[in-house]
């Protein structure tokens, strides 16, 4: 197995994360503090170029769909899809959302009706912070983040696919930079984007062992301690490591699919149990205040008014979008063989974000409606108890609260899983010398195997000790050099729409 490792990809990355878990138990305070203090930093002086960095991947999104470049055919004329469209789908929304789409879209609209940008003369609680509510859930969950999956991912699948290149991030910067990219400089480039993602990946399983012993304490009586957050946290490595160990088809696709039909069916459930007529009135107008002030809203820093809103809410989500991209994207990419590059757009933006517009609809709209109709009362449990109490609480007001509560609990965990997976079949192959588009899905094995318990690991012993915010904001840091990097790689791909023919000339 070691000599199949790229040990300038992998060593960098697991000395980080071990590092920062030593430094953060002997001295977590200084820990925090030194993060702290990164992320503000990067966040006030950076925070232009996140916002424009979003703005400008969706702006070269929809003009690479009507472009001439949009008939190619990822993998060449000839190629097959591997995975049917509607199963492809399902692996890229639940590769993208996580858990998140369940907690955070019932918590966020809260904050922000309570607290909204205040350079906006926005009244707390108002009817316009309702509406401002519900569009800055459509901004920071709609097309703009898929775009920032969607560049990377298609530049990659191009060149991975059609021009025959390795698997790793240089082979979207070699059509522009040559051997610039080449040997060390693109284990460092590959490198970067895993430190990101395994930090991010450790700090988020810990996250999720604190809410589903929540959401399991609920039924059954238990000690927050280190023996039952190993367990929870031992339960989702095993599962999404045999997932990721089964490829894409066996394993992958059918947890993603499980993962979606259950989505669907607390979606259907809250949809007609929930205030639908509110659901309804309040997505529509919401899409429309978010289309109305789309452009602004994008490229909001706050800078004019020393208004602090957009860098804790919008430059915080476009910089861990941005931190997780460059890998997701090899694996988004990995998957697209056999379709066109229109058809990509489609299933990687387009179809995403109609079903976010649906989704923030329902579940950010029925906890504005509780929360007004009942005096603010969700958002104290949100201070109170935090995320998981307050999706839990949402569901226990619904009919059949105890079983729905039960169901939640399962998706929770399943969709932990199911991002998980994918992730860590994009380190695998990362990892792995000379991995090429026809290698097999086990050849990555051990190294998925190994990943997996180190990211089990370290996210026990820090939830069990000193908890996870310090290397989640390890995590975020991630953003600024992964934001530089997908941007010099969009250069590959106005290259590819100036001359498509270069795509179809080089398979070989």
């Amino acid at each position: 197995m070691l000599k199949s490792i790229r040990p300038l990809v992998f060593l960098p990355t697991f000395c980080i994360l071990v590092g920062a878990l030593i430094y953060s138990m002997i001295d977590l305070k200084s820990f925090i503090a030194l993060t702290k203090v990164a992320n503000n930093f990067v966040l006030n002086n950076f925070s232009w170029l996140f916002s424009l960095g979003s703005f400008y991947l969706l702006v070269l999104v929809v003009f690479t769909y009507f472009s001439k470049l949009g008939n190619i055919r990822i993998g060449g004329k000839n190629a097959t899809p591997k995975i049917a469209k509607s199963r492809w789908f399902m692996i890229v929304l639940c590769t993208t959302l996580a858990v998140g789409v369940l907690f955070w879209t019932t918590a966020e609209p809260l904050y922000h009706l309570h607290s909204p940008a205040k350079s906006l003369g926005i009244e707390p609680n108002s009817s316009n912070a309702v509406l401002f509510a519900i569009s800055a859930m459509f901004l920071h969950w709609g097309p703009t983040p898929y775009a920032i999956y969607a560049v990377p991912a298609l530049i990659f699948a191009l060149a991975f696919h059609n021009l025959k290149q390795p698997y790793s991030i240089n082979s979207s910067l070699k059509p522009i930079f040559g051997r610039y990219v080449s040997g060390r400089w693109a284990d460092l480039i590959d490198a970067l984007a895993l430190y990101s993602l395994v930090v991010g990946m450790a700090s988020s399983l810990g996250t999720g062992a604190l809410t589903l012993l929540g959401g399991v304490g609920q039924f059954i009586p238990l000690e927050k301690n280190a023996l039952t957050l190993g367990f929870f946290i031992a339960i989702v490595v095993i599962t999404f490591v045999i997932s990721a160990a089964k490829g894409v088809i066996k394993g992958i696709a059918r947890l993603s699919t499980i993962n979606f039909w259950l989505l669907i069916a607390l979606f259907i459930f809250v949809f007609i149990f929930g205030p639908t007529i509110y659901i309804l009135g309040l997505g529509v107008e919401g899409l429309g205040r978010f289309l109305t002030n789309f452009f602004s809203m994008s490229l909001f820093t706050g800078t004019a008014a020393n208004d602090p809103w957009p860098h804790n809410w919008s430059d915080f989500y476009w910089a861990v979008w941005f931190a997780w991209a460059p890998i997701t994207a090899m694996f988004l990419g990995k998957i697209a063989r056999g379709y066109t590059v229109r058809e990509f757009i489609q299933v990687n933006v387009f179809f995403p974000s109609i079903f976010i517009f649906l989704w923030v609809s329902v579940f950010s709209g029925t906890a504005i409606y509780m929360d007004q109709h009942t005096g603010g009362s969700l958002y104290a449990i949100l201070n109170s108890g935090g995320i998981q109490k307050l999706l839990y609480h949402i569901f226990g007001q619904l009919p059949l609260g105890l079983i729905t509560s039960a169901f939640l609990v399962i998706v929770a965990f399943i969709s932990y899983v199911t991002a998980a997976d994918s992730s860590t079949d994009a380190i695998g192959d990362l990892c792995v010398r000379d991995y090429t588009v026809d290698s097999a899905d086990h050849v990555g094995l051990p190294i998925k195997v190994l990943w997996g318990v180190i990211i089990g690991l370290v996210a026990w012993i820090m939830v069990s000790t000193v908890g996870v915010q310090g290397i989640k904001s390890l995590s975020n840091l991630g953003g600024l050099p992964a934001t530089l990097i997908i941007l010099l790689c969009s250069f590959t791909l106005w290259k590819w729409l100036k001359n498509p023919t270069l795509l179809d000339e080089d398979v070989k």
